[in-house]
């Protein structure tokens, strides 16, 4: 019996890993739930197995689908432990999802019970957007990444929307498997079956194919000429006193696609790693330099990533972020930052507010400060990094276009994007540094989930990643001139993106809000019953 519980389990996570992108068939998500929802429904019916049997046997799924489709986390130098314990920590709070699911379903008739599933996974799948621990790579939406053009209804539902068809279809699976004595017989019933368990697979890809053709990206109203330099400098090798050699490299090897009618010139993160501090910014030698290239260019609007700091004279730190000189008063605060240098010649500065936990942030820095020293080292970005509330759009000084500068993790948070366009965003600018984690899928997962960026907002992307891969993306989320891995280029295209903004883009996650009241509702029925059941157990002692 254990056995067979194990095996079930393990086939679970086994589908799941088969399913992720890059290299995986998306379609096994509809079936991944299946094996595990099976192992529940035969513990809730073994009075020799209890709650933790359950948590026991899905954290084995989980653990398999989170160290299949991640296991490049550990390829980062002296990352490997960190690693570990990403893998252990994502699959932990996974399963007590799940089980939150199990107490929930025996909480209600068995029929409805097994639809708990939907409105719970999907609440988890919410609240891990946004939190200090937050890692949202293996939302189940995510999984169409590489077949985008299946899931082109994202621009109405984001990626939760995903989450829902994977989670109902694997819930409609589960229930003729377990019903299908009575759910196959007779003919009339099991025709109604398998006809909404048709139609629910496939009225979302006709809707799709319908949407792609009514897309055409090269007729977007608004449009910009853009220069993307993928310089390939080794992440590991990068911070330090080169960095004149490393921008004098990017420069070059921009002018090699440049004349007077570029609108913009897109480098990546971290790009500029000069030691300097915003509060004195223009005296820096890397943004002296900048100007000097962007003067020769008249309506040329540069944005790149760069590493910046700022110092506060201060008694108190004053961010939670902030960190105390060594050797003099005062505190400072360490930045992953975009900067814009136009014909204003007046900086404009973002810096990237969804970070990395573990690696540029430090969970809970209010309790946690401690253990500050022991934050991952990814050269130059090690501890808690700033952020900032507002999400900056960059304006165009001559063609008044707004972008989006996303750098790197941030990609992944469609209503965070979003955000951007709702801001005056017209295109959305990528920049990324992923070498660190060598030639593994991690990067073309990346890109991937930056594809349906593209499709919930219909914003146009330039995508500058240091190593590979630099491209563009198009309204429909198709990728365009893309580059090799670890090879230096510059690319240029006139990109073109839809005015406006999509339902997603107005309305966000409302998929994700919407399910979390529902997942709340069935906890709170789960403690009312749990309540009645104490209540009368207390009484008929009494008696």
């Amino acid at each position: 019996m254990r056995l067979k519980l194990f095996l079930l389990s393990a086939l679970s996570g086994l589908i799941f890993f088969l399913a992720w992108p890059v290299n995986g068939f998306p379609f096994l998500l509809f079936t991944a739930f299946v094996p595990l929802m099976i192992v529940q429904h035969q513990i809730s019916s073994d009075n020799r197995l209890r709650a933790r049997h359950l948590f026991l046997y899905s954290y084995i799924a989980f653990l398999i689908w989170n160290i299949g489709a991640t296991w490049w986390v550990g390829c980062i130098h002296y990352g490997q432990e960190a690693a570990y314990m990403a893998f252990g920590a994502n699959s932990l709070l996974m399963s007590i999802a799940f089980l939150v699911f199990h107490k929930v379903k025996r909480a209600l008739p068995e029929r409805v019970g097994s639809f708990a599933l939907i409105p719970i996974w999907i609440a988890f799948e919410y609240l891990h957007h946004d939190w200090d621990l937050t890692w949202p790579w293996l939302t189940l939406g995510n999984g169409f990444a590489s077949w985008n053009s299946t899931v082109q209804w994202y621009e109405y539902t984001g990626t939760f929307g995903g989450s829902f068809w994977v989670l109902i279809i694997n819930v409609l699976i589960f229930d003729l498997y377990t019903h299908r004595n009575t759910l196959l017989r007779p003919a009339k019933r099991r025709i109604i079956y398998f006809s909404v368990l048709g139609a629910l697979l496939v009225i979302p890809l006709i809707i799709s194919l319908l949407i792609w053709n009514r897309i055409d990206p090269k007729s977007g109203e608004i449009s910009a000429d853009v220069v993307v330099v993928q310089p390939n400098i080794d992440p590991y090798k990068k911070f330090g006193p080169q960095f004149r050699d490393h921008l004098e490299r990017m420069l070059a090897i921009a002018e090699t696609k440049m004349d007077s009618s570029v609108d913009y010139v897109l480098l990546p993160e971290t790009a500029l790693v000069e030691d300097f501090w915003e509060n004195d910014i223009n005296h820096a030698w890397s943004v002296r330099r900048i100007f000097a290239y962007r003067s020769a260019y008249p309506q040329l609007a540069f944005v790149t990533g760069a590493a910046t700091g700022r110092y506060y004279e201060a008694t108190e730190a004053p961010t939670l972020t902030a960190r105390k000189f060594q050797q003099q008063d005062g505190w400072y605060d360490n930045y992953n930052t975009a900067l814009q240098f136009d014909t204003t010649h007046e900086l404009k500065i973002y810096h990237k507010s969804k970070l990395v936990p573990g690696s540029e942030k430090l969970p809970f820095p209010k309790y946690l400060r401690y253990l500050e020293r022991f934050a991952l080292d990814l050269g130059g970005t090690k501890g808690s990094l700033g952020v900032q509330d507002e999400r900056t759009v960059f304006v165009h000084p001559v063609s008044k276009t707004g972008i989006a500068p996303v750098i790197c993790y941030e990609s992944i948070y469609g209503d965070y994007v979003s955000e951007y366009v709702r801001n005056g965003a017209d295109f959305i600018f990528i920049m990324t540094n992923d070498g660190w984690w060598d030639d593994t899928p991690g990067y073309r997962q990346h890109l991937a989930y930056g594809t349906l960026r593209a499709i919930e907002t219909r914003k146009a992307i330039a995508r500058s990643a240091n190593t590979g891969i630099s491209c563009f993306i198009n309204t429909r989320g198709e990728i365009e001139s893309a580059q090799d891995w670890w090879t230096a280029d510059a690319i240029r295209s006139v990109i073109r993106s839809e005015e406006g903004m999509t339902f997603y883009t107005r309305h966000g996650d409302y998929v994700g809000i919407l399910m979390l009241y529902l997942a709340w509702s069935g906890v709170i029925w789960y403690f009312i019953r749990l309540g009645m059941r104490i209540a009368a157990s207390r009484k008929k002692n009494t008696n």
